[in-house]
């Protein structure tokens, strides 16, 4: 017969890494073609002029020259108009 209790079992013990999402590039500042300008889950920031969206809506610069931001309104399914920043390099 075993002379240790027992030590029971630990929960809540794991933890994934951060995913360092975010803008990358703010506006204003110069960037290059295929440089990454905003990481984000989902579309929460729209691709304009000069940029692309990639699978994971990773928002690159398309071309070379200045980021800038800009708040546009945009149509949902619905029909309902909602405020959205919308990415474009000039």
């Amino acid at each position: 017969m075993s002379h240790v209790k027992a030590g029971g079992t630990s929960k809540n013990t794991r933890d994934s890494q951060g995913q360092r999402l975010g803008v990358k590039l703010f506006g204003g500042q110069s960037v290059k073609t295929g440089q990454v300008i905003v990481r984000q889950v989902g579309s929460t920031k729209r691709a304009g002029k000069g940029t692309k969206l990639s699978a994971n809506y990773t928002i690159h610069a398309a071309q070379d020259g200045i980021v800038k931001f800009t708040t546009r309104r945009v149509r949902r399914f619905t029909g309902k108009t909602v405020a959205r920043v919308e990415v474009t390099v000039e």
